[in-house]
């Protein structure tokens, strides 16, 4: 089935409420997050995947928004940085976030959040080269990178709060 180029339906299922979008295929998921779910913790920056800003989860894995359509994520779960806490509890990479101040503008950090999440489920957080090495593709530009290596370290070693 053909569908495009105007509007069609989208069905999304975000931070697990589903969602039903008049959207135009080629719409990006970090657009429709944004613009049409209003949902703007996501970030768009670079706009072209190369910074990171846009991190999300498409089925628990992590993927830059701004380069995903949203209509190729129908069927699966997109987890933004509204949906990583437990209501008022803070998921612990946040709270670790906080704790080590590992953000000065804090515009890069959802997607800095969202990777260093998916990072440790996928046990890539052995040492700081390893921690460097595949929080690569999220870049900040006021290089908190020192206090965002302590605040994955924290998490990954189970620690909170110092």
């Amino acid at each position: 089935m053909v569908r495009g180029p105007g509007d069609v339906e989208v069905w999304l299922s975000v931070n697990g409420a589903a969602h039903r979008l008049a959207i135009e295929p080629r719409v990006s998921l970090l657009d429709a997050l944004r613009d049409r779910l209003e949902l703007t913790g996501t970030k768009k920056g670079c706009n072209q995947g190369a910074c990171g800003a846009c991190t999300v989860w498409v089925d628990g894995e992590r993927v830059l928004s701004c380069l995903t359509l949203a209509i190729a994520c129908e069927r699966r779960e997109v987890r933004t940085i509204e949906g990583l806490a437990d209501g008022q509890t803070l998921h612990p990479m946040q709270a670790a976030f906080i704790a080590r101040d590992a953000f000065q503008c804090g515009y890069c950090t959802p997607g800095q959040i969202m990777s260093a999440v998916a990072l440790l489920k996928e046990g890539h957080a052995k040492d700081d080269s390893d921690i460097r090495e595949w929080m690569s593709g999220n870049l900040c530009r006021c290089a908190a990178y020192p206090h965002i290596r302590s605040a994955i370290r924290d998490v990954r070693d189970g620690k909170t709060g110092d």
